[in-house]
């Protein structure tokens, strides 16, 4: 099945998946650190408590549809 959606690797901001969810961008990022939204990976910055984001655009599709 071909949809026409062509997919990049690039990173979906959370900024615009908490748009999209109509979350906030907290929701979001406490949710992927704790491994309940499975749209990307929370990565924990090594000797730092601050963390990345990464949002697959083909795993948020699938999750959310958009």
């Amino acid at each position: 099945m071909n949809t026409g959606i062509r997919f990049t690797g690039e990173g979906i901001p959370v900024v615009e998946a908490a748009r999209i969810m109509k979350k906030d961008q907290q929701f979001i990022r406490q949710a992927m650190i704790k491994n309940l939204l499975p749209i990307g990976i929370a990565f924990e910055k090594e000797g730092s408590s601050q963390y990345d984001y990464y949002i697959s655009h083909k795993l948020f599709y699938e999750y959310a549809g958009s």
